[in-house]
């Protein structure tokens, strides 16, 4: 990995060069990639996910925004506390440092950082997983088999095993492809001292979210023996 950063005016770019080359701000504008003919689809979430090509990879790009009530006097604006503390900058980081010891992510591909005085907004693009599908939408349609639960709870404890707090694991944020199991959204996660009870309540806000799921979807395919077997998967029972 060859990590560069290059400013251009009030915009940071971190990328790595092995994987892209040199680039500019242009991947990070929806507009620009759609006059390119880029996109390839999107995705809604708290905003909008767009996946598109840039030969020879297919990224995924996410523009940061805020939930919860600060939302409604600015969704996209944080504040600024200097480069290595923005949310891009640190996802970034983190998503290289668990790609390198072989964990189930997203690869990181760059990062932009738009600084405006007392503000900044930010987005990130990875590399696209290929022909994966997130548990809650799998679910919707289809029970899971015993040993894919049991790959979820092998896998979140595989990253907990290497000290990394995901802060929200969630039905959307696991996502399955045939035979593995990967952790995407790393906002906010960090590498923390192993304890039990982080990781615990890394696995209740797992169980909450599916549980959610559940209440609003009919037929959602999950019930607490499922849970059972993912949380036995998980304490290597």
């Amino acid at each position: 990995m060859n990590i560069k950063e290059k400013i251009i005016k009030s915009q940071h770019i971190l990328f790595d060069q092995d994987l892209s080359g040199d680039i500019d701000t242009s991947l990070f504008d929806p507009v620009v990639l759609q006059q390119r003919d880029a996109i390839t689809g999107k995705a809604m979430g708290r905003g909008v996910t767009y996946f598109f090509n840039h030969a020879p990879h297919h990224l995924v790009l996410r523009h940061y925004r805020r939930g919860g009530l600060v939302a409604k006097i600015s969704d996209d604006r944080y504040i600024w506390q200097g480069l290595s503390q923005t949310r891009a900058w640190q996802e970034w980081h983190l998503l290289a440092k668990l790609h390198a010891l072989g964990l189930p992510v997203p690869q990181p591909f760059a990062a932009l950082v738009s600084h405006q005085g007392l503000f900044y907004r930010a987005d990130i693009i990875t590399v696209l997983i290929a022909d994966v599908i997130p548990l809650g939408e799998k679910l919707k349609h289809a029970p899971l088999e015993t040993g894919d639960w049991e790959n979820i709870g092998k896998t979140i404890r595989t990253f907990h095993n290497n000290s990394v707090f995901h802060a929200d694991l969630n039905a959307h944020n696991i996502l399955l492809t045939k035979d593995k199991v990967f952790l995407t959204d790393f906002d906010k996660g960090k590498i923390l001292p192993i304890n039990t009870q982080w990781q615990q309540d890394n696995l209740q806000r797992l169980h909450r979210s599916l549980k959610k799921q559940q209440s609003l979807n009919p037929g959602f395919h999950f019930n607490e023996t499922d849970w059972e077997i993912l949380q036995n998967a998980y304490k290597g029972v």
